[in-house]
């Protein structure tokens, strides 16, 4: 049944982009809409290494939107509003959200970020970012608070059928300008430091740029890559694993619990399963919110 949905997405999606796409050309045609002045344009690149238990990297272009959620006239919709960003993290400044935006009826996110500002005396500063991961193609969701200067983060969600929940993300990202790096380090109690992706990306002037086309088929794009890089480590024999809501149903719970270990621990970072280690001085538990997946993936 799975197997069935997921051609049956693809066909549709191919087909609905196709109709939209051509919409698209006749709209431009008929009018130019000015850009709006809430978004900032992001040109950039995408990288991932997977060091065990083989060798396989790749890279992909991508573009981002940078949003400025407070004044944007059309908000993205699926998403965090300014206010609830801001009630998550506690501050009181500007919220502003990188995202790739749908394109001709297809949306494919695997991350976005908010950026949570704080206001001090006429001072703004980038106090606590809001990931918000999605898989492929189940469209699981995990959104959860981070330092943006660096934080470690019990691993909440199964994002690739080859890897298993073990470990931890090391996550950090610059304050957004003219340049703009993310970069996620993983850390497994077998395999080590085994996993890397980065997304560097350089702001460009939107002042003539059409959004619907600077983003045309860009969700489509990043889909094909996670597709075509998954065949291949299924080609290099790398082990399936399956979502661990079949043999592990608190793996949600779990990952609350060794993200709080790593909180009170950091320097046993890789010995994410010993609990025994947790000291009686426990952080208070960080914000995760989950949303499952939609049918026939549930």
């Amino acid at each position: 049944m799975e197997a069935f949905y997921l051609l049956w997405s693809i066909i549709s999606t191919t087909l609905t982009s196709i109709t939209l796409s051509l919409l698209l050309h006749f709209r431009r045609l008929l009018r130019h809409s000015p850009p709006p002045t809430s978004v900032a344009l992001y040109d950039g690149t995408v990288w991932h290494e997977q060091r065990r238990p083989v060798h396989h990297s790749f890279k992909y272009h991508v573009r981002y939107a940078f949003i400025d959620l407070d004044h944007t006239s059309h908000p993205p919709p699926d998403h965090l509003t300014p206010q609830q960003a801001r009630d998550i993290t506690q501050t009181n400044g500007p919220v502003f959200l990188l995202t790739i935006p749908p394109s001709v009826g297809y949306e494919q996110n695997p991350l976005s970020l908010y950026y949570c500002y704080d206001e001090v005396d006429s001072t703004i500063c980038l106090n606590k970012c809001i990931a918000e991961v999605t898989n492929t193609p189940w469209g699981e969701r995990v959104q959860f608070v981070f330092n943006p200067n660096s934080d470690l983060i019990a691993k909440p969600l199964h994002v690739s059928p080859f890897m298993d929940m073990l470990g931890s993300w090391n996550i950090k990202t610059s304050v957004p300008g003219d340049k703009l790096m993310v970069n996620i380090t993983v850390n497994h109690p077998t395999f080590g430091n085994y996993f890397t992706a980065s997304l560097t990306a350089n702001k460009i002037s939107s002042s003539s740029v059409e959004h619907a086309v600077f983003f045309w088929l860009m969700p489509h794009k990043v889909a094909l890559w996670i597709y075509w890089h998954a065949l291949k480590l299924w080609w290099k024999n790398v082990a399936f694993i399956q979502h661990p809501r079949y043999e592990t149903p608190s793996y949600k719970k779990d990952a609350v619990e060794r993200d709080r270990f790593l909180g009170c621990c950091p320097a046993f970072a890789t010995q994410i399963n010993n609990h025994d280690q947790v000291g009686q001085n426990r952080q208070k538990d960080r914000w995760f919110k989950w949303r499952d997946a939609k049918w026939p993936w549930c």
